[in-house]
């Protein structure tokens, strides 16, 4: 779900596409909209300046797949989240790939 910028006429061949007209003041088509991406990158955007401070771009996947975590787990309880997140590791990142 986007806005009608042009960049996204293309993603109709791929994916399916939903828009809102956010030029004629649409904000919301029905179920279409787009808020909740927007308080997702809302949220990222504050982590990082609050919490980060600077991501370099190598890291910046790593960076998105927490706060996508965060965000997917927002329900849990922390105990709930924790569990979670131990259950499906899946694989071990150790330091010194990390900072290679």
């Amino acid at each position: 779900m986007t806005d009608e910028l042009l960049s996204y006429k293309s993603l109709y061949q791929t994916f399916k596409h939903y828009s809102v007209n956010r030029s004629a003041k649409e904000y919301v088509n029905g179920a279409i909209h787009k808020n909740t991406i927007e308080g997702f990158w809302s949220i990222f955007k504050r982590g990082l300046l609050g919490i980060y401070h600077l991501v370099q771009k190598k890291h910046l996947q790593k960076y998105l797949d927490e706060f996508v975590f965060r965000y997917n787990t927002r329900s849990y309880t922390e105990q709930e989240r924790f569990n979670y997140f131990f259950a499906n590791i899946q694989n071990r990142l150790r330091y010194k790939e990390l900072i290679t």
